[in-house]
Formats: C-alpha cells, structure tokens, sequence
C-alpha cells in the first residue's frame, strides 16, 4: 500500500532584487540622456550670464533721462538753504533727481548723472554733515583724506560698496558727491557746484 506523505508548502526562493549590477547598457545610457536633458538647459543660460564684482556698472542706452535743471529750479523754490545747478560736460546723462527727508529738520535734494563709465551724485542739504552722511552713504565712517579743488577743500569718506563720498560746506549748503565716478570726474563735479551760483527762489 502506498503511502502519501504531505511536508506541508514547499517554501520559495525569493527572486534577487535587480541592483546596480543588473542594470543593462541600454538603461545606463537612458540615464545619461535623461541626466543630459535636464542640465543643457541650465548650461545654455548660464552662458547668457555674467559675473562682474564691485559697483553695478550703468548702460547710458537703457537708463532713463530727466530734466535735472528743472528739478533744482523747482526744490530751490521750497527749501530754506541755496541750491546749485552744476554745469556738467556734454557726455553725461542726467537720469535721476529726488527729495526727501533728513531727519531731524532738514531735506536732501539730489541729481544724479551717468558719465561715458560710471554714475555720479550730487546732494544738497542743511542738515549737518554727520546726519547727511548715514543718509546718503549707508554709514558714518570716518574721514580718510582731502583734497582741494580750486581752494575749496573736501573731504573724502567711504561710501556705498565700493564707491567713494565726497563732502564740502558750499555757502551753508551740506554739498555731498557720491557714486562709483572716477576722482578726475568727482574733480570735475565739484568744481562746477563750486562754479554755479545759488538758484533764484522763485517757481519757474
């Protein structure tokens, strides 16, 4: 008589997981592609920029242009210290004018202009020079040198990033040159501030 004989379920072997070891050439090259993919495009616009360290330079072609004159005709009408228009030379853009605030009783009038490399700026105030400097430059730093300009000494401090600040009391005016300009340029502005005489006190 035969006899059947039951061991209960036959245990399976597990199937071995694919691993890196298992992967075909054709996956590997489909990888690579997908890799590509991804990266030509950040390739393709990082070739578009650029990098360049230090003060942002200013494209003439793009800045915007206004009427510095009329700006200073106008605020020397409503400030309660003299105004200058200075005469700049014929290859600089003006592109920017504004007033506002210096705290604790005064204002800034400023007028900005775009030379053949660099940006310029002109403020004027009667606030003392120690409250327009924080101002107009981000910081108090001390001075760190003069230079005389047609008898008239200025006094140079720090300004913003790497940009320079020049200051000067013309006719109780707080007379500040600030920008990324170069010295012969701050030269020429200063001295046509010095040159310009106040502007009337009457509305245009």
């Amino acid at each position: 008589m035969a006899v059947a004989c039951d061991d209960g379920p036959v245990a399976q072997t597990p199937e071995p997981r694919a691993g890196r070891a298992n992967h075909t050439l054709r996956d590997m090259v489909l990888s690579l592609l997908a890799l590509l993919l991804i990266l030509a495009p950040l390739v393709v616009f990082s070739r578009g920029c650029s990098f360049s360290p230090g003060p942002p330079d200013a494209d003439p072609a793009t800045a915007p242009t206004v009427d510095v004159a009329e700006h200073l005709g106008r605020a020397a009408a409503s400030v309660d210290f003299p105004l200058r228009a200075p005469t700049v030379p014929d290859t600089w853009r003006a592109n920017s004018s504004s007033t506002s605030r210096v705290r604790p009783v005064s204002v800034v009038v400023r007028a900005g202009w775009l030379t053949p490399d660099r940006f310029i700026q002109l403020s004027q105030s009667s606030a003392a020079l120690e409250d327009l400097l924080p101002v107009e430059t981000g910081q108090a730093a001390p001075a760190i040198g003069t230079m005389d300009v047609d008898g008239t000494v200025w006094t140079e401090f720090s300004g913003r990033r790497a940009e320079k600040a020049w200051a000067a009391d013309l006719g109780g005016t707080t007379t500040l040159i600030t920008g990324s300009a170069t010295p012969d340029e701050f030269r020429v502005l200063a001295s046509a501030a010095q040159a310009a005489g106040p502007l009337p006190k009457t509305t245009r």
